[in-house]
C-alpha cells in the first residue's frame, strides 16, 4: 500500500500490520476487512488474500476495489463453515475481536492459522486505572496533529462501531494466557498491537 486513502486510528496502524507479513506468505486473511483498504495492502505481500466481514455494506464497498488476488466474503469469521481452518499463513484482525466474546475470537483466529502462521491484532480497550487515563491523554495532541496532517479523521460510511468490554489490564492478561509468547504493545492512539506466531512452522523470529 503506497498511499492511504483516508486516515483514522485504525488505518494509522495498517503499516504495523503490513510490516509483520512474513516473507513468502502464500495465503493471508483479513478478518473484519471493512471496505478492503488493508486487504488491498496485503495483496502486494501475499499470493492470495481473503477479506471477510459480516457487514453486507462493507463487502459491497470492498468489492469495488481492483485487486485481482483478493477475494471478499460476506459472513462471520466465527462461523466454522465459512473459512477453512489451518489455511492461512497470515491473519490480521484490526479493531474487530472486541465485537465477539474475547476467548472465542482468539481461539477462532488461532484455528484459522496454518502451523507457523502469524497472527496480528490491532485492538481496543477501555481505561481503568489512573495510569490508563494519563497514557490516553497523551494521545489527544498526537491524534489532533495526525488528523490535521492527514486531512481529518474519517471512516467508511456504514462501518459498524462497538466499544470494548475489556480494559487494558484485562486484555494484556488474557492475551498472555491465550497466546504464550505474543508480542504485545500498547500504542499511543488508543490501540494495542499484538503479534503471535503459531507453533509448528520452520520460521523463527519476530516481525
Amino acid at each position: 500500500m503506497t498511499a492511504r486513502e483516508y486516515w483514522n486510528h485504525n488505518v494509522h496502524y495498517h503499516p504495523v500490520v503490513l510490516d509483520a507479513v512474513p516473507e513468502g506468505c502464500r495465503a493471508a486473511l483479513d478478518v473484519g476487512c471493512g471496505d478492503g483498504l488493508l486487504a488491498a495492502g496485503l495483496a502486494a505481500r501475499a499470493e492470495s488474500v481473503t477479506g471477510v466481514d459480516r457487514s453486507a455494506e462493507m463487502i459491497r464497498q470492498a468489492r469495488k476495489r481492483d485487486t485481482g488476488n483478493v477475494t471478499f466474503l460476506e459472513g462471520d469469521y466465527l462461523d466454522g463453515v465459512l473459512l477453512d481452518e489451518g489455511s492461512y499463513d497470515f491473519v490480521s484482525a484490526v479493531a474487530v475481536i472486541h465485537h465477539a466474546p474475547f476467548d472465542d475470537a482468539i481461539d477462532r483466529l488461532v484455528a484459522l492459522l496454518a502451523p507457523g502462521g502469524r497472527l496480528v491484532i490491532v485492538g481496543m480497550a477501555f481505561n481503568h486505572t489512573a495510569l490508563d487515563w494519563v497514557i490516553s491523554g497523551c494521545g489527544v495532541p498526537a491524534s489532533r496533529l495526525y488528523a490535521r496532517l492527514r486531512g481529518g479523521k474519517r471512516a467508511p460510511a456504514g462501518m459498524p462501531v462497538e466499544d470494548s468490554a475489556m480494559h487494558w489490564g484485562e486484555v494484556r492478561q488474557a492475551t498472555g494466557h491465550l497466546l504464550p509468547g505474543r508480542r504485545y504493545r500498547r500504542r499511543l492512539l488508543w490501540r494495542y498491537t499484538l503479534v503471535w506466531d503459531k507453533p509448528g512452522g520452520t520460521r523463527e523470529g519476530g516481525p
